[in-house]
């Protein structure tokens, strides 16, 4: 029970409380770039959550077996030609940022060739910002945030397994979606409106921006509140520090 609660807290944290965007203020280009349209922007938002969620499987695998501190197959490696202590404290984490871009890559040009085979239409609707789901600097914080849930964690049993780390490139994702998808709509609808010059354009989608991220503010401690409600009783109790402990009262 507390496995899925942990889940569903990383899952409804990436997506609404802790919003990629509108929290962390991550893959902005893309959300005013591709945000004047709402069939664009949902187009977009499903192509990053997709090359989010390819990125974070395989930097969840490269991290766990090859980059971490005495990573499996980097100790096998290492082993060959130094002692096993050394072998094992070889750590390769600093490559960590050349291999998620490469990860990254990788995922955009399988997106690409799959929306020019099947989806042309979508494919020649995106233009040039479709390559640019290659820099959309969202999918790598998911990627360096899945990495801080590996590297440097001393209890073996904190660190992330691959379920969890799907669950927040997933619903991180989702988040992304649900937020370019809602400035495309209000964008759409400010066509209509008057609005003063110095505004029209990216400011006033920077004002409208600003706007939904208090607006957003409004989910924080709803994680707080759910998990209370979801883990047991028992399992509260067993968290909770001892009583009296280390205050030298004697039991009687």
């Amino acid at each position: 029970m507390t496995y899925f609660v942990d889940i569903l807290l990383i899952a409804l944290g990436a997506a609404l409380i802790n919003n990629f965007v509108f929290y962390y203020f991550v893959g902005i280009c893309p959300f005013i770039g591709v945000s004047r349209r709402v069939e664009m922007a949902f187009g977009m938002g499903c192509a990053v959550t997709f090359v989010m969620t390819i990125a974070a499987a395989i930097s969840w695998t490269m991290t766990r077996f090859v980059l971490m501190p005495g990573a499996p197959l980097t100790r096998w490696a290492a082993g060959l030609w130094l002692d096993p202590q050394a072998a094992a404290g070889v750590d390769l984490s600093i490559l960590s940022y050349i291999v998620y871009i490469f990860a990254i890559a990788a995922s955009v040009q399988f997106v690409e060739m799959y929306l020019r085979r099947f989806l042309p239409l979508l494919y020649r609707s995106f233009g040039v910002f479709l390559p640019l789901i290659t820099t959309n600097c969202a999918i790598l914080f998911a990627c360096l945030t899945i990495m801080s849930r590996l590297v440097g964690v001393d209890d073996p049993a904190a660190r992330w397994d691959l379920a969890q780390a799907l669950a927040l490139a997933l619903f991180g994702g989702v988040g992304f979606t649900l937020a370019i998808v809602i400035m495309a709509g209000i964008r759409e609808e400010l066509e209509a409106c008057d609005v003063p010059a110095p505004f029209r354009g990216v400011p006033i989608a920077l004002v409208v921006g600003g706007i939904l991220a208090m607006a957003f503010m409004g989910f924080t401690g709803v994680d707080n509140g759910l998990k209370t409600a979801l883990t047991p009783p028992a399992a509260i109790v067993a968290q909770a520090p001892q009583a009296d402990s280390g205050n030298g009262a004697s039991t009687p």
